[in-house]
Order: structure tokens, then C-alpha cells, then sequence
């Protein structure tokens, strides 16, 4: 199933799906867009790429992307399907039209996130809840829809990467962001678990973590949405990874040879202490 159609990639013929969260700090990060776009590994525009010779993004800033990768001359076409990552019934109504437009899903990029300044102490349950269900919830559900699309299409050399996160394997003297580790801790379970069960399951389907550090894109903003000066300053600090960077991160996943497994890719900036 996989072909070689870059040198530094391997690339499925079928649906790459990438669930990101919208990098506009004026819009919920719960609220997606996914587009089909059928080309080689050609962009990577705020935390999405394209992947594979079908690939599904998830944002409002992808309504864009169709514009840029047409203009660039990039062959494909982008298909918007709106979906809100905290309501069951919309996600499963996307693998839905996924698999009658594209037949299915071949790798998974759950990357849809976001933290909520609500600390331990204080903070308020809505604000809990959300970062539950889009954190962990969300990737769950897509991650079990993914591996069922995979399954019945008899896909063996399939995919899912799960973005965590730097706090998901530390936590930091920041109480706005203590709960929103305690949901990326739950993606680092999650991922090994996934790693096991489909161990068990006697396939070849790969799991794996990125977990970056401080990533320039609009997260800050949605941390701090009512301190946006605050929010500018955090990416101004260092020099942050950016979304290329990212985008090579999955590359390299998605290039290793299939009898790799590679567990968790930590990076963080050169600068960044914590």
C-alpha cells in the first residue's frame, strides 16, 4: 500500500487524516474543517501538512490552503467538511463522508488541542471539561474510528500519530497550564496503549507521539485570550519551533521502514528551558 513517491517519505494511495485545531485566536479550537487534498508531501501550513496522496486537515484556516496549494501549482483538490472535535455524533459523521467520498482513513494525525487558564485550585469545570474532550476524548474517538477504517479495509501498514506535548511528560510551576498537562499525560498513556493493543491485534499498524515544546502558532492566544500582549510575548522569548518544523517531524515518522517503531519524538527549542 505504501509507495515511494518522495525520498524522505513513505506515502499512502489512501486518506491521511490530520486533526488540527485553528491556529485563529478569534475561533473555538474545538470547531474544525477537514480537507481531502490528493497530492505527494507538498505544505505544511499552520500545523497541518500534506501528507499523502489524500489527506484530510482539520481547521478554518485550511478554507485558504485550497487557494495557496492550487496558486503554488500543486495537483489536488481540497475538500472542506466541518466538524466540532467535542460532539461524537459530528466526528463520526466525518469518517462517515470519509469513507464515501475516499474510502477510508490510512493515517491518523490527531492534532487538534488547546488549554483553558483554568488551574487546579480554582479553575472551572467547563474549562476542565473542554480540555478533556478535545485533548483526550476527541483523540480517542478518532484514533478507534481510524484503526476501524483501517481494519475493515484490511489497511496493515496504517498510522496514527497523536501531537502531544513537552507537558505531557513533565509538568511545569505554571498552575494555568497544570490541568492541561494532566490531559497530555493521558495522550502519552494513550499513545503506548494504542502501541500494545494493536500488538495484541497482530497487525502492523504503527502509534506515534510527537511531543513538542513551544510551537509559534496561535495556542498562546487561545490560553491567554484576554491577555493577547501576554500571549504575543511568549513566542518572542526564543526562538520557537515553527510549523515546518512539525511537519518534519511527521515526515520522518512516516519515513521510517516498517519494521520501526518509533515511540515518541521529544523536541523542544534550543533556548527553551522548561
Amino acid at each position: 500500500m505504501w509507495r515511494k513517491l518522495c525520498p524522505d517519505a513513505r506515502l499512502s494511495k489512501g486518506i491521511c487524516l490530520s486533526v488540527v485545531s485553528p491556529e485563529m485566536p478569534c475561533t473555538s479550537s474545538r470547531w474544525c474543517w477537514a480537507l481531502s487534498y490528493p497530492a505527494p508531501p507538498v505544505a505544511w501550513c499552520s500545523h497541518a501538512s500534506v501528507l499523502s496522496q489524500s489527506l484530510v486537515l482539520l481547521s478554518w484556516t485550511y478554507m485558504k490552503l485550497a487557494a495557496e496549494c492550487q496558486s503554488a501549482g500543486y495537483p489536488g483538490t481540497l475538500i472542506p467538511y466541518k466538524c466540532d472535535l467535542s460532539n461524537e455524533e459530528e466526528i463520526l459523521s466525518m469518517f462517515s463522508a470519509i469513507k464515501t467520498l475516499h474510502q477510508g482513513v490510512d493515517v491518523c494525525i490527531n492534532n487538534a488541542g488547546l488549554a483553558r487558564p483554568e488551574p487546579l485550585l480554582s479553575g472551572r469545570t467547563e474549562g476542565w471539561r473542554t480540555m478533556i474532550d478535545v485533548n483526550v476524548m476527541a483523540v480517542s474517538i478518532c484514533t478507534r474510528e481510524a484503526y476501524q477504517s483501517m481494519k475493515e479495509r484490511n489497511i496493515d501498514d496504517g498510522h496514527i500519530i497523536n501531537i502531544n506535548s513537552m507537558n505531557g511528560h513533565s509538568v511545569v510551576p505554571q498552575s494555568v497550564v497544570h490541568f492541561y498537562s494532566a490531559t497530555k499525560y493521558a495522550v502519552t498513556a494513550l499513545t503506548e496503549g494504542l502501541r500494545q493493543e494493536l500488538r495484541e491485534a497482530k497487525t502492523h499498524i504503527r502509534a506515534t507521539c510527537i511531543s513538542p515544546g513551544l510551537v509559534e502558532t496561535g495556542f498562546a492566544f487561545k490560553l491567554h485570550d484576554n491577555d493577547p500582549e501576554r500571549a504575543a510575548a511568549t513566542y518572542e522569548s526564543i526562538r520557537c519551533l515553527k510549523a515546518e518544523d512539525m511537519a518534519n517531524a511527521v515526515i520522518y515518522v512516516l519515513s521510517a521502514p516498517p519494521h520501526v517503531q518509533i515511540g515518541d519524538i521529544q523536541m523542544r527549542p534550543t533556548e527553551q528551558i522548561s
